[in-house]
């Protein structure tokens, strides 16, 4: 029971793609981020997202350096807010709020008939998508793809893009080839 208080699991469905020119990048390999004209107006928040970003790849043993660069990195990220009503998740059994039906009473003084419907609660769900790209500077290549997708009701964007880095960097240069669904654990 201590261990699920303390841990919350993130899921992500990640997809990975590399072919290094030579050899992969080893510890200490330098790179600086590359913007997309649309990730310049909301420089702000394009700020946190590439912090982010920076501490995963010193994870995996990368360092930003604009001085002395090999390779620039993109990162994109979508998230979407989805309404989503609590029967319309698995496992909703209909019962409770959700069930409409129809009701007669009687009383000394007289009697009613109504009708009820559903309370509808909605409650937030997140799809998050982050793209990583990461482009050999000699050759302009992109070297590196990887995608991480993740959806859940977790409200804490910026918590849930850190572990999605991180799920996304695994195995970084080289992982495994295919979809993979990676959990990575957070603190709560």
């Amino acid at each position: 029971m201590v261990g699920c208080a303390t841990m919350r699991g993130v899921d992500s469905d990640v997809t990975a793609f590399y072919q290094w020119g030579a050899a992969p990048p080893g510890p200490g390999t330098t790179f600086r981020f590359e913007r997309l004209p649309s990730q310049r107006v909301v420089g702000a928040q394009q700020d946190y997202v590439e912090g982010l970003t920076r501490t995963a790849l010193a994870r995996v043993g990368m360092q930003a350096d604009p001085a002395a660069v090999r390779y620039s990195v993109q990162v994109m990220v979508n998230t979407q807010v989805v309404e989503r009503l609590p029967y319309d998740q698995p496992g909703y059994d209909g019962f409770g709020f959700a069930t409409p039906g129809v009701f007669l009473g009687g009383f000394s003084s007289g009697a009613s008939v109504g009708l009820s419907l559903p309370m509808r609660f909605s409650e937030p769900y997140y799809r998050r998508e982050l793209t990583l790209l990461m482009r050999d500077l000699a050759s302009g290549q992109v070297v590196f793809e990887t995608h991480a997708l993740s959806d859940g009701a977790q409200s804490e964007t910026l918590r849930v893009l850190s572990a999605m880095l991180d799920a996304a960097l695994s195995g970084f240069p080289q992982p495994l080839a295919g979809p993979r669904r990676i959990n990575v654990q957070l603190p709560r």
